[in-house]
């Protein structure tokens, strides 16, 4: 096993031996084992819709184990089939919101001057919004379909991974090891890839975690207000559904409770998982 294999082993048993972690990482392996092949061993079809009234909202019988929705669909496969949609939005638009943060922590960081003024200036700006109202005026802007969720998401939840990784690119560009090899005439470049990124990525990886927790939650607001995609099924859109057809106030609580409950573990999963990161990763938080 090569370096950076014992380092991740290493990561994994720390995070097994913190109680929340290892609760967090339970969580997350069963729901992320349920996406995957969940659809695969009861997939969903929205076409099948209810042929009787009596089949409508029907509660939870052997044959439909979670009842059925306002249209006769089966609630369990529309559940399994909606987490993988909130995992897929949460982990890419993740993606989208780690790449910029990265970008601008580092070079804000590292450099001094009108670029890194303006580039922080940019995240002051986005800072100060409100982002659930920003979020959902841009979705209703730029439409409701999956990459249009992904892509709003994305762009409007990266300013705080940028300012983390500022602060600490900030105290590593001050340290000696990095004046030495500016010294023997390493360039910018290098000096960012080589010597500051990898003491970054830790930090980010932490970060990445949370970040995740924080798109499914968005990702459930703005399905859940009307703004998702209407053709894919999601945890979101299904709250959405049961709001809008009344299942509360008509005692469906089986049309309720699995979407709730599925994004309630799924954010406290990747919340326990990057809390114990960075106390693991984090320099500052690390138990001595």
């Amino acid at each position: 096993m090569n370096a950076r294999g014992e380092r991740l082993a290493e990561i994994f048993s720390r995070i097994w031996a913190d109680s929340f972690g290892r609760a967090g990482l339970v969580l997350l392996t069963l729901i992320i084992g349920i996406s995957i092949l969940g659809p695969i061993i009861f997939p969903f079809d929205p076409r099948e819709v209810a042929t009787s009234a009596s089949k409508i909202f029907a509660p939870p019988t052997a044959q439909h184990w979670l009842g059925t929705d306002e249209m006769g669909r089966d609630i369990f496969r529309s559940t399994l089939a909606g987490a993988r949609i909130s995992l897929l939005v949460g982990i890419t638009a993740s993606a989208i919101s780690i790449v910029i943060g990265a970008f601008v922590g580092l070079f804000s960081g590292y450099y001094h001057g009108l670029f890194s003024n303006l580039l922080m200036r940019v995240t002051d700006f986005f800072l100060a919004l409100p982002v659930t109202p920003l979020i959902i005026v841009l979705a209703s802007v730029f439409g409701q379909n999956l990459l249009i969720t992904i892509m709003v998401i994305g762009m409007t939840s990266w300013p705080s991974t940028a300012r983390i990784v500022r602060s600490l690119v900030l105290s590593i560009r001050a340290r000696q090891f990095v004046e030495r090899v500016r010294a023997i005439g390493a360039s910018d470049a290098r000096i960012l890839c080589v010597h500051i990124l990898p003491n970054v990525m830790p930090l980010i990886y932490a970060n990445t975690v949370l970040v995740i927790a924080g798109s499914v939650l968005a990702e459930a607001t703005l399905a859940f207000l009307g703004l998702g995609d209407p053709v894919r099924v999601s945890w979101g859109t299904m709250l959405h559904y049961a709001f809008v057809s009344g299942a509360a106030g008509r005692g469906v609580w089986w049309y309720l409770l699995p979407p709730g409950i599925g994004i309630v573990l799924l954010v406290l999963g990747f919340t326990l998982v990057g809390n114990t990161l960075d106390k693991i990763l984090n320099p500052r938080l690390r138990e001595f």
